[in-house]
């Protein structure tokens, strides 16, 4: 029975790619950033081979490695959470996703107004603290959706849970992506429900993302299609559209990610387990909280030994991530980087692959370990 675990350490980049320039993005660097912390540790890391990849000697090399690693360079047309965990998975994205960094066009505006029975306030790029500071109480006077986007290829809706309940923000965010198909056919829609008083709103932990499913095969539905479990944790399901996915766990913090994902360790399954970790993008990477994502990465790498001494023989646990967000940058944007690979089990040969093109890298060694017929080491 043989079980893969992909964790995805949402937007720890490793440096910038080698077209980080042409997305405004020269000299990003999330890990290095964050190393300057005086909160930050990944000696676990480390002893799995984290200083031997490409580029990451400053963390201090220790000459020998307990997995196989590799640092990656993205191939797609992108650097967001969508186009990353997608080429993961194997499926590249040639052609970009639209972005809006003057609002959505009035046709998609008033579309959206019409059908939701609701005004709209902002139609800009935003921060999303900020958005709610600066147009949370005309939303609860109105009642009006604060509809924003970034530089990513987003439409999120902000609602007071007290104003427009939870479930029929949802609603409204199912509107929006039937409405955003063909030239505005953007990756994801996001409900982004806060809570609070005036001065103090802040956002909950309710938040939900609306994909455009996947152009393409990818690895998971290949799972699918033999009869392997592909069990999501986190967000995952939500990136894959439910496309793939055999069973569905959302969690709402990094610690409820890792229990979770510790939790499959005693089940019986025979496939995928694919999991995000997404406080160090969204409570740290976009807020540019340098410490707060440094104690992230400590704390996850304080918890990978209890994980790991959990594997069974034939176990594999991956490692990686899907762009960066340098909390150090001037912007408080996603960065377009490489991104490191561990990987780890009692079977899997030591070995250093280098500096590899294709996040798609890791969909082959999913291949590899679950559907080569070859018998590994």
């Amino acid at each position: 029975m043989k079980r893969v675990f992909l964790i995805v350490l949402d937007s720890l980049g490793i440096g910038a790619a080698p077209d980080a320039a042409a997305f405004g993005d020269a000299g990003a660097d999330t890990m290095r950033s964050i190393s300057a912390s005086p909160f930050f540790s990944v000696q676990n890391m480390k002893r799995y081979g984290l200083a031997e990849i490409d580029g990451l000697s400053y963390l201090g090399c220790t000459g020998s490695s307990a997995g196989a690693v590799a640092r990656l360079e993205e191939l797609s047309a992108g650097k967001d959470t969508t186009v990353g965990h997608w080429e993961l998975a194997g499926l590249v994205s040639k052609k970009p996703f639209p972005t809006y960094p003057n609002g959505f066009p009035d046709s998609v505006i008033s579309e959206f107004s019409d059908r939701c029975g609701r005004g709209v306030l902002c139609n800009r790029p935003y921060s999303g603290t900020e958005v709610i500071r600066d147009f949370g109480d005309e939303h609860v006077r109105t009642g009006k959706l604060i509809v924003y986007t970034s530089a990513d290829s987003v439409f999120q809706i902000a609602a007071h849970e007290d104003v427009v309940p939870v479930e029929e923000l949802y609603r409204y965010c199912m509107t929006a992506r039937e409405i955003l198909v063909g030239d505005n056919a953007v990756g994801r829609v996001i409900a982004r429900p806060f809570s609070g008083k005036s001065g103090s709103y802040f956002r909950t932990a309710s938040r939900r993302d609306f994909s455009l499913p996947p152009q393409g095969v990818t690895v998971l539905d290949e799972l699918y299609e033999r009869g392997y479990d592909v069990i999501s944790v986190g967000k995952i399901n939500d990136i894959f559209a439910g496309r793939g996915i055999t069973e569905s766990h959302p969690t709402h913090s990094n610690a409820e990610g890792m229990e979770t994902a510790k939790s499959m360790l005693s089940r019986d399954f025979s496939g995928l387990c694919f999991v995000n970790l997404v406080d160090f993008d969204m409570l740290w990477g976009h807020r540019n909280d340098i410490d707060g994502y440094a104690r992230g990465v400590s704390e996850f790498d304080a918890w990978l030994p209890s994980f790991v001494s959990g594997m069974r023989s034939d176990d594999v646990l991956m490692i990686t991530a899907d762009h960066g967000c340098d909390p150090g940058y001037p912007t408080t944007d996603h960065t377009r980087e490489r991104v490191p690979l561990l990987i780890i089990g009692e079977r899997v040969e030591r070995e250093n692959f280098g500096t590899v093109k294709g996040f798609s890298f890791v969909a082959e060694k999913i291949r590899e370990y679950l559907l080569s017929t070859k018998t590994q080491k």
